[in-house]
Formats: C-alpha cells, sequence, structure tokens
C-alpha cells in the first residue's frame, strides 16, 4: 500500500479536486464530480488508520462514531483540508486542498451506507460489473498501481458553502514506508475492528489455539471460505465463510514494513511471527481469485529432540564428524524443518561450537546452551542463501545449517563448505534418498556433473529421508524414515553413476546403519502406531511390509522371492 503522500500527489492535477478513502471501496480521486479509482484493491479500515498513523490526520479519528470537523494540516510542507468519519468499524477520510472548491460533508450524515459529501459506495457485486470509461486523462506519474480509469456514480446531496480555513502549523510527517503499530495511547488504538489487535487479534489467536488442540500442522485462512485445519494429512473445514474483509482484518495486521512491500509487489510474502497465546508460526500471505489468503504453520516453541521425534539412534553418530554434508529430505509439509531443528539443538547441547543457520523465514529459536547459535533470515539479516553462506565461511563456523538448497548457486557453495571443514546441514524437497542425490547431480551442467559426483561422494555423510504417516486412532503424525549413511559401498555408487543399484545396497546395508522406508514402517507397524493400511500406501514396494508383528526398527526384514525379482530387474536396468 503506498503511502499517503503519494495519493496525496493526485491533488497536483488541476482537474481533481479531492481523494477519497473509505472502507469497503476502493481509494478514489474526484475529477469533474465523479470518482475514479486510484487502487486495484478494496480499502480496510486498517489500511486507512496506516495511511493516517503518525501524520497531522491521526488525531481526526473519532473514538465513536460520528465525523471529525473539516481541519487544516500540513504535510510535507502542502495545505491540506481533511475529515474523517466513523460508523461502527467503518471510515471514511477525506482530504482536498483548500482551493479546490470542495466541500465538507453535510453535518450528521453517517460514513457508511449513506451519502456524504455526494460519495456512496456501490455494492461490490455491482463494482465488479461496472464498464470502463475512457478518459484522456494521465495517470499521475508518481502514484503506482493505477488501473484502468472506472465510472463510479455518485450520489448528490446537498452542500454547505465552504468553510474558512485558518493553518496550524506545519508538523513533522513521517516519511514513506515507516509505519509501526500505533502505541496504546495512540487515539488508534482505541479503533479496532472485530476481531483484530497488534500482531493478531484474539479472533486470530483463538483459531490458533483451537488448531493447536487438535494436533493440526497447519492453518488456511482464504477469503470467501471456512477456515481450515490440516489434520492427519486432510483439511478440515471450521465454522461459516469468512469475508473478504475478515480475512484481511485477521491476515494484514502480522505485516511490517518489509513483509508488506514484498505483499504488494510480488503479491505474496513469507515471514515468521509469535501471537501471544498462539505460539510461534511460520506464514504465508497471499493474493488470489476471491481476495486474500493465509497459511499458518504451526512451530514446536522449544527445539525437539531426536528421541522426542522418534528419529533414529544413529544419527547421533554426526556428533564424530567435524565436517561434511548432510541432506534431509522428504515431500513438503514432511516435517524437515522440525528434524533439521533437532539436529541443531543436538550439536547446540552437546558441544562447545558456533552453529549458524540459515533460513527463510527463521520458524524454530534455538537458545544458547554449550554452543553459540547464530539464526539468519534471508530478506531481513542476508540478501539470499548463497550470499549468507559465501560470509559464513568467514565468521568462523563449525556448523552451518541451511533451509534448503534451491539452486546451483547454494549447493555449490554448501559443497565447497563442507570440502574446507564444516559440517553442513541442509533440507531438499525431494522424495527419497536416490532422488536426492540426482538432484544434486542434475542441478549442474553435463559437463561439470562428473567433478560434482566426485566432489559429492567425498562430502556426503548422511541421507535422511522421511515421510510423516497418520497415527492410529489419534491426531497427529509419526515419522517413517529412510537413512542412506555416508561410507564406500555408496560413494562408488555416486561416483560411477550407478544409484539404480542403491535399493539393493539398502537391502543389505544394515551393517552401515543404513535403513529401508519399508523397515521403518515395519517398526512403526509392531509398535501399533500406524494400520498396515497406512503402511502399504507409505511404502516405496508395499509387499514389504508384514502383516504380522515386525521387527524392531532397522532390522532387514526376510527377503521375499518378488524381491529379488525386483533387484533383478534394477541389474538389467543398469546395463
Amino acid at each position: 500500500m503506498p503511502g499517503l503522500e503519494n495519493f496525496l500527489r493526485y491533488l497536483d492535477r488541476e482537474d481533481v479536486s479531492e481523494i477519497v478513502f473509505q472502507s469497503g471501496a476502493t481509494a478514489s480521486a474526484k475529477r469533474k464530480g465523479r470518482l475514479q479509482p486510484v487502487t486495484r484493491e478494496p480499502l480496510t479500515a486498517q489500511h486507512i488508520l496506516k495511511l493516517v498513523h503518525s501524520t497531522p490526520l491521526e488525531d481526526l479519528v473519532p473514538r465513536e462514531d460520528g465525523a471529525s470537523p473539516p481541519t487544516a494540516a500540513h504535510i510535507n510542507g502542502h495545505k491540506y483540508v481533511a475529515t474523517v468519519a466513523r460508523s461502527g468499524p467503518m471510515l471514511l477520510l477525506r482530504v482536498w486542498r483548500p482551493d479546490s472548491g470542495a466541500e465538507a460533508p453535510p453535518k450528521g450524515d453517517r460514513p457508511v451506507g449513506v451519502a456524504i459529501g455526494g460519495i456512496r459506495p456501490a455494492p461490490a457485486n455491482q463494482q465488479e460489473r461496472r464498464e470502463p470509461v475512457h478518459h484522456d486523462v494521465p495517470p499521475a506519474p508518481a502514484a503506482p498501481n493505477v488501473p484502468p480509469v472506472e465510472r463510479a456514480e455518485p450520489t448528490v446531496s446537498h452542500r454547505p458553502p465552504p468553510v474558512a480555513v485558518k493553518y496550524p502549523d506545519a508538523r513533522k510527517v513521517v516519511p514513506r514506508n515507516s509505519y509501526h503499530p500505533p502505541p496504546e495511547a495512540s487515539p488508534l488504538a482505541a479503533f479496532v475492528a472485530p476481531g483484530t489487535a497488534k500482531h493478531g487479534a484474539p479472533r486470530l489467536a483463538g483459531i490458533l489455539q483451537d488448531a493447536r488442540a487438535q494436533s493440526a500442522s497447519d492453518v488456511h485462512i482464504v477469503s470467501g471460505e471456512p477456515v481450515r485445519f490440516r489434520c492427519n494429512g486432510y483439511l478440515v473445514p471450521q465454522g461459516e465463510p469468512l469475508s473478504d474483509e475478515e480475512a484481511r482484518a485477521l491476515l494484514m495486521p502480522l505485516l511490517d514494513e518489509r513483509t508488506e512491500q514484498q505483499f504488494e509487489e510480488l503479491g505474496y510474502a513469507d515471514f515468521s511471527c509469535e501471537i501471544e497465546g498462539a505460539g510461534r508460526l511460520r506464514v504465508n500471505a497471499n493474493k488470489q481469485r476471491t481476495g486474500v489468503k493465509g497459511c499458518f504453520r504451526l512451530a514446536m516453541q522449544e527445539p525437539p529432540t531426536l528421541e522426542s521425534l522418534g528419529l533414529p539412534e544413529e544419527l547421533r553418530q554426526l556428533l564424530d564428524y567435524h565436517q561434511g554434508l548432510v541432506v534431509v529430505s522428504g515431500p513438503s509439509g514432511a516435517g524437515k524443518t522440525t528434524t533439521l531443528a533437532a539436529l541443531v539443538d543436538l550439536f547446540n547441547a552437546e558441544r562447545a561450537v558456533h552453529i549458524i543457520t540459515v533460513e527463510d523465514p527463521v520458524e524454530i529459536l534455538h537458545p544458547i546452551k554449550k554452543a553459540i547459535v547464530s539464526q539468519r533470515q534471508i530478506g531481513a539479516h542476508t540478501k539470499s542463501f548463497q550470499s549468507a553462506l559465501k560470509g559464513s565461511l568467514r565468521e568462523d563456523p563449525d556448523v552451518i545449517a541451511i533451509g534448503e538448497l534451491r539452486d546451483r548457486e547454494t549447493v555449490e557453495k554448501a559443497l565447497e563448505a563442507a570440502e574446507t571443514g564444516h559440517l553442513v546441514f541442509a533440507t531438499m524437497s525431494t522424495p527419497s534418498g536416490a532422488t536426492t542425490i540426482d538432484r544434486l547431480i542434475d542441478m549442474f551442467p553435463p559437463d561439470d556433473q562428473s567433478q560434482v559426483r566426485a566432489t559429492l561422494a567425498g562430502a556426503l555423510k548422511f541421507v535422511i529421508s522421511q515421510r510423516l504417516v497418520p497415527r492410529q486412532g489419534e491426531h497427529g503424525s509419526v515419522a517413517a524414515v529412510e537413512l542412506l549413511t555416508g561410507n564406500m559401498a555408496l560413494w562408488s555408487l555416486i561416483r560411477d553413476d550407478k544409484l539404480f543399484q542403491l535399493p539393493s545396497l539398502l537391502q543389505r546395508g544394515r551393517g552401515f546403519g543404513m535403513i529401508r522406508i519399508e523397515d521403518s514402517l515395519n517398526a512403526l507397524l509392531a509398535a501399533g502406531q500406524i494400520t498396515e493400511k497406512v503402511a502399504k500406501r507409505y511404502a516405496d514396494d508395499p509387499r514389504l511390509i508384514q502383516g504380522s508383528p515386525a521387527a524392531p526398527m532397522g532390522r532387514v526384514a526376510d527377503e521375499a522371492p518378488e524381491a529379488g525379482a525386483r533387484r533383478k530387474f534394477f541389474g538389467k536396468k543398469g546395463k
């Protein structure tokens, strides 16, 4: 949303007499008695409050229903006259130049549902059906996002003569994009739209508390749809549909200066926040067809441990390593960030080292234990993963945790750090260990892949590929893990480009500490945590899922006759 001074530049044009901001309608410029939109989307009361915050117009916001008298103000050295009207949660702001001939609204008029100074907002469905009217008026040069001009039918009302104005001394105005939430003593603090408050209202906090109580992993807030919780992998609707106004009232107060600019320019914003009563959250806010949408990932309040997540004890071997690459992979929503946080916490609790994390955004906060943990967020503390990794090598790190390996440049820096004496943790959105290794190599041009294979073979220590599986008879999920450990057999397959033989290596690799996904699922099935049907659905080879109680996690199941044919098939493929 542009700053107020950007909208006021419309008044520099001789044919524009007034700028009007009203809840539920687009910001409009009045030209020759007609309102012409200057924004693409309707405003909310929160938008208007942000526009006037820390300006001379802030004191005009009524604490109760009514309208302020026309009041003179100096903004950026220019003289204006303004009035603010309020009716319940709705606001109307009018600004004009004293010499423009604009007039104050009739005394006693209300800001919503009736004409105010010749202005009546049309219903939203009527606004969508208006036919555009073309005018030979160029848009104001400094105002961004000016849409095609539309006709807004005015309602004529009786107007009193212009009011004579005496101008007070100019007041300081903060520059554009310097908005901060108003202090509690501000008159703006008295006006809060239903269900909103600074950094998440009681209504939003209540929604998120209910989601945690139901062991949901995500919450979706969508304009025109009910709130939905993701429980056991499925979206479950909650309550009645939300209007766009209600969705905006829940989401928009969470944006700060940086994320609001990203939201306006890119159409989405990624950030993390903490809401009182709801805990820490990773949030994505975006624009879509029906309005705005927000997705909340419910983060843990404290870093998890390997034991609390049910991860294999073999991962504690990482404490013996001082360099190398460890990749946590899995599909989207499989808990990769949580596992990465558990690995960081393992070193934080056991080793007096320097740990640097680079995330987008920072999701789980790590308190200082034995280690020093420096957490950096893309956009807020550094420009990109690549620049953060390049700088981190000069910061005396022992462990570097990368939120995601997204591109070739980031993989290059990760391999460079792993080769130069650092232990690097990273995540990738890939379904299995074999596809993770293939993806790492395929990011590079064919001419470089031979060298990358040699480098990766020497650096790779673990590939942890996990899937979240619904628990039996209760809310929540449990992790099933495929574990690849770095050893001569695996490194040879990588160097020789024979990853098609990886299933065979996994089958006989228990001596190397390897675990097949089917072994992990069988252990969960034996413990009664999941059902056989669910285990087969998440297995790579459902034939290896045992209907009877299985061996403890990690013990390789007896090979079925079909497994030999499967291994033979992979052997033929390699030839």
